[in-house]
């Protein structure tokens, strides 16, 4: 009865448009109403209880580090070092958006950073060169998927401070499905340039590529000095999104020199923004996730999924196939949280591997932010291209990225092999 409600009042803010932190607010309180026996100090309590926790600390200086990079000529030198790798390739431009996706995503590990920063600079170019802006929409949204897969991730930091998974194993969790999503990307992305017959650069010459590898090759140090600190020992992840920071203000400030003093208050304000949204998200989240235990949501939803079938793998299936549909409507990071302290206890269950589980949870929660109705990257993408959500080509990235799940999910290897060759099984 009270999990109908909560979810039915939710529904609704959300399909009004209703910022998410705040309509999963609105659906916890007024749900509380019809609690018996609930205190109202709860609320301030689990607002508290979900933002008081350490690895939580890495998320602002992860964000920080993001746009200080933004603005530091990273971005352009990560496109160009992209464009002498892949961009003589048939559709050179798509595949060059997807390739610096995934050399973004080893500095900033945020998907709408990854959109904003290289959807404002490939999107037009590829309408410059002939390229319909739905397409270009669709393989900056997706491509921008692979932020929050290869490490650093600020998703991963937050299902690592919330299951007690090692931050460090998550990470490095990523890199193979990370490739793998964009190899798939770049598949659909070719397919489409064969039909369509988009266009491709010159070859790079070996000395433009050399040119290319060394001017981005300062910013690209990055993920090795933060995920090398992290597995020997030096720092803690959070204490990583600190020494991005650091690192990214040095790269840009010292050796780029395009970063200025002048511009640090609009980045620390606009991650201040960024931090703060978040923050609503998580707090909320708690209370929100907090009424469905208390419910006994989890024990509802495990004989659910009994009753359709007792083999641990359809379950799993049946899980992921949850979230997909709740990514559609609820935020990535709200995900998360709403529904970590839910489902996860199933992984025990159902004798799952916890890192294989908590790494592919993630995974399909991202999907979300590319499947309509609500749908962050795509948004951000469409508003850049000036193209209409519903005229973006994305349906063909998402396929190519489920069956990349499906392949992650019957060969847990492809998520364990890493983490378990530099850290042991896990």
């Amino acid at each position: 009865m009270l999990i109908g409600l909560l979810g039915i009042i939710f529904l609704f803010f959300v399909l009004l448009q209703t910022p998410v932190g705040f309509a999963m607010g609105i659906a916890s309180i007024t749900t509380l109403f019809f609690m018996e026996g609930t205190s109202w100090i709860i609320v301030p309590q689990k607002l508290f209880e979900g933002l008081n926790n350490f690895p939580l600390m890495a998320v602002p200086f992860f964000i920080l580090a993001g746009n200080l990079m933004n603005t530091s000529g990273i971005t352009r030198r990560i496109i160009n070092l992209s464009m002498a790798l892949v961009g003589h390739i048939r559709g050179g431009l798509a595949h060059v958006n997807i390739l610096a996706s995934m050399f973004f995503a080893d500095i900033s590990g945020s998907a709408s950073a990854d959109a904003s920063a290289l959807g404002s600079m490939l999107i037009p170019a590829m309408t410059k060169e002939g390229y319909p802006p739905p397409f270009s929409v669709g393989v900056t949204a997706s491509s921008s998927t692979i932020g929050p897969i290869i490490p650093p991730s600020i998703g991963m930091v937050v299902v690592g401070s919330m299951t007690g998974i090692p931050i460090a194993s998550l990470f490095l969790c990523g890199f193979i499905p990370g490739i793998m999503v964009g190899i798939s990307l770049m598949v659909v992305s070719y397919i489409y340039a064969v039909r369509e017959g988009y266009g491709k650069h010159p070859r790079a010459s070996l000395k433009q590529v050399l040119i290319a590898i060394t001017d981005g090759a300062v910013a690209l140090i990055a993920p090795v000095i933060i995920l090398g600190g992290i597995l020997t020992g030096v720092f803690t992840a959070t204490e990583a999104g600190v020494v991005a920071s650091v690192y990214a203000f040095i790269v840009g400030y010292f050796i780029y020199r395009e970063f200025k003093l002048r511009q640090i208050i609009d980045v620390l304000y606009d991650s201040a923004i960024i931090t703060s949204v978040t923050a609503v998200i998580i707090g909320f989240a708690q209370l929100f996730g907090w009424i469905l235990a208390r419910e006994q949501f989890p024990l509802l939803l495990s004989k659910i999924m009994l009753a359709i079938s007792s083999d641990p793998l359809v379950v799993l299936f049946l899980i992921l196939g949850f979230l997909f549909l709740v990514g559609m409507f609820v935020e990535a990071m709200a995900s998360k949280i709403m529904f970590i302290p839910v489902i996860f206890p199933l992984a025990d269950m159902f004798n799952y591997n916890q890192l294989h589980f908590a790494f592919i949870f993630h995974y399909t929660t991202l999907l979300g932010a590319i499947t309509p109705p609500v749908a962050l990257l795509l948004y951000i993408a469409c508003s850049i291209g000036r193209v209409q959500v519903s005229e973006a080509v994305i349906w063909p990235f998402v396929l190519a990225m489920v069956v990349v799940l499906i392949l992650l999910v019957i060969f847990p290897p492809l998520v364990l092999f890493v983490p378990e060759f530099f850290l042991g099984k896990s």
